[in-house]
């Protein structure tokens, strides 16, 4: 698959973030209520029905949007910026990786982005309620 067929491939982009998540095709088909099999027919689509988007990216904890917006590109800059290694030797960087400690609360940051989130929703709702 081209890097063009893959940016606008919705498909494919649930299934990295599936697997960057660490979560089995298994687990997601049974948050929707499907087999293995559909979640697989899925992650080969190049089309996500909207309503569908949604659910899946609250099984993995994304918006339909963030989805949409993926790039391993983005995944792989922060990962490299992260670390700032300048060294060629994986050791380092797989030390770096274990020893990495955030200089932010993690717990405060989720409960930040789950606000946002949460907020971006409730316009979501008014706006669909004003129609």
């Amino acid at each position: 698959m081209s890097t063009a067929t893959k940016t606008n491939h919705i498909g494919y982009k649930i299934g990295r973030i599936r697997e960057l998540r660490g979560l089995k095709q298994e687990f997601v088909a049974h948050e929707l209520k499907v087999s293995q099999q559909t979640v697989s027919k899925i992650e080969q689509s190049e089309t996500v029905d909207e309503e569908l988007l949604e659910q899946i990216g609250k099984i993995l904890g994304v918006s339909a949007e963030g989805i949409k917006n993926f790039s391993e590109e983005a995944v792989f800059n922060i990962i490299a910026n992260t670390f700032n290694n300048t060294s060629n030797d994986n050791s380092t960087l797989i030390a770096s990786a274990l020893n990495y400690q955030p200089t932010f609360n993690t717990i405060e940051k989720i409960v930040e982005l789950y606000e946002r989130l949460l907020q971006s929703e409730r316009e979501k709702i008014e706006l669909l309620k004003n129609k």
